[in-house]
């Protein structure tokens, strides 16, 4: 009889560790993150990092999850929190560093050209980092953004600056934790794991606490957009199940337009905003509890 691991939906690999290959060659000069650059802006990036690998670990996801589960921490409309990123930019994105508001605007537009009768895509762009405005309230950068990765079992090898920065994180000590499963079970699916805390899980919960009705796609997109060691490195495959490799193309089909819009024109924020916002009423009205 087939072992549970070998029961998993097999795809092409080709299809699971990189973007279109003429989309990488054209923008071979993203994400590049050099262990000893002298640049300023890239030695912020690999601190953020090493600040994120040294405290992330299991215990430190569980805290973080009770702390912002709680949707207690103020109100705001969707438009409203989106306003609030003007004053954020990311220290761990060694591409940009305009305000995120206006990747997110760049995202959701390229979204909306691609695919216009997707509405729901459309403000998935939009609001893809808005889990970011936990930094104003009291959550360092080093928490709120970059890359995700699993906590509970050794750290995938496409991991950012795996090699000289986890050193001193406690669960690469455990030795029940820093094995390929760890506290997993072969395929448990990416809802049964902890994922280092930051943006992604923060919106996803903020959206479903507030019932919100982005289809399942959506959601899974907001949730697992920043898991590069997975959807891009391909690490992680053994504890997948069935639905994560169906909802695959999804993330690397919105990759494509969050990763590589980051160098686009600014957008008219102004004379965007009514479209979005009938978006908004739509999927998510009024003031949500984040």
């Amino acid at each position: 009889m087939a072992s549970k691991e070998q029961k998993i939906i097999m795809i092409d690999p080709s299809l699971v560790y990189r973007p279109e290959e003429a989309i990488r060659k054209a923008n071979w000069d993203f994400r590049q993150f050099p262990e000893d650059s002298e640049d300023p802006k890239l030695a912020k990036v690999k601190e953020t990092y090493l600040k994120m690998h040294t405290n992330q670990c299991v215990d430190y996801v569980k805290k973080r999850l009770d702390h912002w589960s709680k949707f207690d921490k103020f109100e705001a409309t969707i438009m409203e929190a989106l306003e609030q990123l003007n004053d954020l930019i990311d220290e761990s994105d060694p591409d940009t560093d305009v305000p995120n508001i206006i990747h997110a605007f760049q995202t959701a537009e390229r979204l909306r050209e691609a695919h216009p009768e997707k509405g729901w895509l459309h403000l998935t762009g939009l609001i893809h980092d808005l889990g970011k405005v936990m930094a104003f309230y009291g959550e360092p950068q080093w928490s709120t953004v970059g890359d995700t990765f699993i906590v509970g079992c050794e750290f995938g090898e496409s991991v950012v600056y795996r090699n000289t920065t986890f050193h001193n994180n406690p669960d690469n000590k455990n030795s029940k934790l820093n094995t390929k499963y760890g506290m997993y079970e072969p395929n448990c699916g990416l809802d049964n794991v902890h994922m280092s805390w930051g943006h992604d899980e923060y919106m996803y919960r903020v959206l479903k606490h507030n019932k919100s009705t982005i289809p399942e796609e959506g959601l899974y997109i907001i949730r697992y957009h920043s898991f590069y060691p997975w959807h891009t490195g391909g690490d992680y495959m053994h504890l997948c199940n069935n639905k994560d490799l169906e909802m695959m193309p999804w993330i690397r089909e919105f990759n494509k337009f969050d990763l590589y819009t980051k160098k686009d024109e600014l957008p008219d924020i102004e004379a965007l905003k009514p479209y979005y916002q009938s978006l908004i009423d739509q999927y998510c009205p009024g003031k949500l509890k984040w």
